[in-house]
């Protein structure tokens, strides 16, 4: 069977993507990288060849050495705590649910910079805008912008104008 070769860089990217798409597929690809090295190859060759760093084949090896099969599992990994509650995350969720003057904020639609000050203000916790933008994801809150009224149009005028008004 002749090689594969694939000329498009983006394909060989989605592959890797692929691999850390699910902890079980994490897993097989830990796995392969031990099982060459115990092959003979070294870590560096390995790392080259399945595209990930020396220190990490390294680390997998280790951990396959101290705990078996079992290091080379997902492991908790704990990640900042979180400088919300539970009860705030809610409060916040039902203050989004109305519009920002109610909650004392002087702007007529959230955004994430809004959100933040809001948070600011209430709690005292200092969170960035793309936090508050990611609080909005995890709610489900859609960001709806209000349509522009100009100042000093003439509401007939643009009637008449409106494609699909019934004139």
């Amino acid at each position: 069977m002749r090689p594969l070769m694939i000329s498009d860089p983006t394909s060989a990217l989605g592959l890797q993507q692929e691999i850390q798409r699910s902890g079980e597929s994490r897993y097989d690809h830990r796995l392969h990288g031990v099982l060459l090295v115990a092959q003979g190859m070294t870590c560096p060759e390995v790392a080259r060849l399945l595209g990930d760093a020396p220190r990490s084949v390294e680390n997998w090896v280790h951990r396959f050495g101290q705990q078996g099969l079992a290091g080379l599992t997902e492991g908790e990994r704990s990640g900042r705590p979180t400088r919300l509650d539970e009860k705030q995350v809610k409060e916040i969720n039902r203050v989004l649910r109305a519009k920002p003057s109610d909650a004392g904020m002087r702007v007529n639609l959230w955004d994430g910079k809004t959100l933040s000050a809001w948070i600011d203000k209430t709690y005292g916790v200092q969170l960035g805008v793309r936090q508050c933008q990611r609080l909005f994801r995890q709610f489900e809150f859609r960001l709806r912008k209000p349509r522009p009224i100009l100042a000093r149009a003439d509401p007939v005028r643009q009637k008449t104008h409106k494609k699909n008004s019934a004139s």
